[in-house]
């Protein structure tokens, strides 16, 4: 899969399957809406997929205090992009220019010049160009004038119209419901990042744990406990290890900082420092809690350590 981060970059030989948006955590509506621009791709004789991404968010340009934290970085979300089976990727960096784009400008510099667009798919609710002016209808217009195809997909829900979207998504979040997050994003919900010397106060209670500090545009459950598990992210070893996850501040030690705290279970020889890892969130144990005194911390991480135990029994 090829990933271009500017249109100069593109290149195609004929016609191609486009479908463009944000794709924040590539979720189960997302994957929908892919779904359907492979089937036009094939319909067409097999054009190679193009997704359409933009990197930074619209909004955190737009409107920086509006700016909603990333489900995914824009690196993870080609990658699951490219594992859906979208055969490119083009990332649009969103600055103030691109902004002022009227949606015919969008379509010819994009859809039409750079990409020479055969079919394209998007959401029922698609907005594009300055002051987001153009919609579905407008793109049928540039369509059928410029010689490409135009197919708008409904919003896709869950059970109970349960909405697939990255804004459900950052809201089970915010709450700590992962498992509603899950539940739309077809997966667990992940934080990258690379390991940091903390504290080393885990060790000396009896739990090391790999400290990533929690990027403030990422989306990050809120503080609590959790079950889930780490995987490195260097090649040092694929497999995701069950893991007990602290996030927040450390309050029983007045920490300040907010910082996510991961002991893989039964592991005190696995050396992190500085490597990437992958932190994923499977089910909330309990709100974060101040102890009075240390042996009460310690005692309820060893209830914590059982209860992940349980978390991946319940899953087996």
């Amino acid at each position: 899969m090829s990933v271009w981060r500017q249109l100069s970059a593109v290149a195609v030989d004929g016609p191609t399957a486009v479908t463009v948006g944000n794709f924040d955590g590539v979720h189960r509506g997302h994957q929908v809406v892919l779904a359907r621009t492979l089937q036009a791709a094939r319909h067409r004789g097999g054009l190679p997929v193009v997704a359409v991404t933009f990197d930074p968010h619209p909004v955190s340009v737009l409107v920086p205090d509006r700016a909603p934290s990333a489900l995914t970085d824009v690196d993870r979300r080609a990658e699951l992009l490219g594992s859906v089976g979208v055969d490119h990727v083009l990332v649009l960096a969103f600055d103030l220019a691109v902004a002022a784009w009227s949606p015919a400008e969008f379509v010819h510099r994009v859809l039409v010049d750079a990409l020479h667009a055969g079919v394209v798919v998007v959401g029922a609710d698609f907005r594009f160009g300055a002051r987001a002016a153009g919609d579905v209808a407008a793109l049928r217009t540039q369509g059928a004038r410029l010689g490409f195809a135009v197919e708008a997909v409904e919003l896709a829900t869950g059970a109970h119209n349960e909405p697939w979207s990255s804004s459900a998504v950052r809201s089970a979040l915010a709450r700590g419901d992962v498992g509603a997050a899950a539940r739309v994003l077809g997966r667990d919900h992940a934080v990258r990042g690379v390991v940091v010397v903390g504290d080393r106060r885990g060790r000396q209670l009896g739990y090391p744990t790999a400290n990533v500090p929690a990027a403030e545009s990422a989306a990050v459950p809120a503080d609590g406990v959790y079950a889930g598990t780490l995987r490195r992210l260097d090649g040092g070893g694929a497999d995701a290890l069950p893991a007990a996850i602290s996030v927040g501040t450390n309050p029983t030690f007045d920490g300040a900082s907010r910082r996510i705290e991961a002991y893989v279970l039964g592991r005190d020889d696995l050396d992190l420092y500085g490597v990437p890892v992958e932190i994923a969130f499977r089910r909330h144990l309990r709100a974060q809690v101040r102890f009075d005194d240390v042996d009460r911390l310690v005692d309820q991480m060893a209830r914590d350590v059982d209860d992940t135990r349980a978390a991946f029994a319940d899953v087996d």
